[in-house]
C-alpha cells in the first residue's frame, strides 16, 4: 500500500455508530472545529470554507447519514471504515465516488497531534472539498486511473505522489494570494499558518512531471508544496493524464527528487504577509 493513501482505511466499509459517540468525543470535535475556524479565514480556499459551510460540521462528529444528503449535490457519498486498505480498495470506492472515513476520533492526549489519520482529518479536511464539483470529478478520476496502474508498483508510487502533492498537502494561487485546499493542511492547526508563511519553505508551481517525480515527507511538515493557478486548472493539467502511458514513461526518465528539493526549471511563489 502506497503511504499517499494511509489515511484511507477500512475494508469492508462499516457502520458509524454515531449515536455511541460520547459527549466528551463531540466536544473534542467542537474544540478542534473552532480552533481550525481560527485559523483558516483568509488562508484556506473560497471552495474549502463555502463546502464546510453547507456540510454545517460544527455542532459535533457529524453523521454520515446527513453528511451524505449534503454530497448528493456532486453525487459523492461518505463511508465509514476502521483500518488500512489495499490500494485496490481504495482505488475501487473512489472510482464509485465513495469516500472512505475513519470513524474514530482522536484521544485527548492527541489533540495537538495523531500519526493515524481520525475523523476529524477525513470529515473536516477531505469533505468539504468534495462538495466543489471540479474535485469531485478529479478524486474519482484519480481512483479510475489507480486501477489502471495497480500491478506496477512504480507506477503506482508515482500516482500517489501526485495525490500527496494535491489532495493531501495542495496550495492554490487566487487573486487574493496563496490559499489552502489540500486536507493535510487545512486540518493541522500549525501546517496552515507555515505552509502559507513560513519563510524556507519551497512552494512550486505545479508541474505534473515535477510532482510525480517529487518524494514527501509523511511524520512531519512538508518542506515543499506544489501550487496550481486555479481549482480548475488541477483537472486540466492531470485528469486527462492519468490513464496515459507517457506521462509514468515521462517521469521514469526523471531522476527522483528528494522531499524538499530544489530544481533549476523551478518557478517559485514567495511566502504570503503574516497575518496576526
Amino acid at each position: 500500500m502506497t503511504d499517499a493513501h494511509r489515511h484511507s482505511a477500512g475494508a469492508p466499509p462499516i457502520s458509524q455508530e454515531w449515536d455511541l459517540y460520547t459527549e466528551e468525543e463531540h466536544d473534542r470535535w467542537r474544540r478542534l472545529y473552532r480552533r481550525q475556524m481560527e485559523i483558516l479565514p483568509g488562508r484556506a480556499c473560497s471552495e474549502f470554507l463555502e463546502g464546510l459551510k453547507k456540510l454545517d460540521m460544527s455542532r459535533g462528529i457529524p453523521n454520515f447519514k446527513n453528511i451524505n444528503k449534503s454530497l448528493r449535490a456532486t453525487n459523492w457519498e461518505v463511508v465509514g471504515v476502521e483500518g488500512l486498505v489495499e490500494d485496490k480498495h481504495f482505488f475501487e470506492l473512489l472510482s464509485q465516488r465513495l469516500f472512505p472515513s475513519t470513524c474514530f476520533i482522536r484521544r485527548e492526549d492527541q489533540f495537538d497531534y495523531i500519526v493515524e489519520p481520525d475523523i476529524f482529518h477525513d470529515g473536516f479536511g477531505h469533505l468539504p472539498m468534495l462538495m466543489n464539483p471540479v474535485i469531485a470529478d478529479y478524486m474519482q478520476a484519480y481512483g479510475k486511473g489507480g486501477l489502471k496502474v495497480l500491478d506496477d508498483p512504480v507506477k503506482l508510487k508515482q500516482l500517489a505522489r501526485l495525490y500527496w502533492y494535491t489532495i493531501e498537502f495542495g496550495l492554490v494561487q487566487t487573486p487574493d494570494g496563496l490559499r489552502i485546499y489540500g486536507s493535510g493542511i487545512v486540518s493541522s492547526p500549525s501546517e496552515s499558518v507555515t505552509s502559507l508563511e513560513l519563510t524556507g519553505r519551497l512552494r512550486v508551481a505545479f508541474d505534473l512531471i515535477r510532482v510525480m517525480s517529487t518524494e514527501y515527507e509523511i511524520f512531519h511538515e512538508q518542506d515543499i508544496y506544489f501550487v496550481i493557478s486555479g481549482i480548475e486548472h488541477l483537472i486540466e493539467v492531470t485528469m486527462r493524464d492519468f490513464a496515459r502511458e507517457h506521462v509514468y514513461e515521462s517521469v521514469a526518465e526523471r531522476p527522483i527528487i528528494s522531499a524538499g528539493g530544489w530544481v533549476p526549471c523551478d518557478r517559485l511563489y514567495g511566502p504570503n504577509p503574516k497575518r496576526v
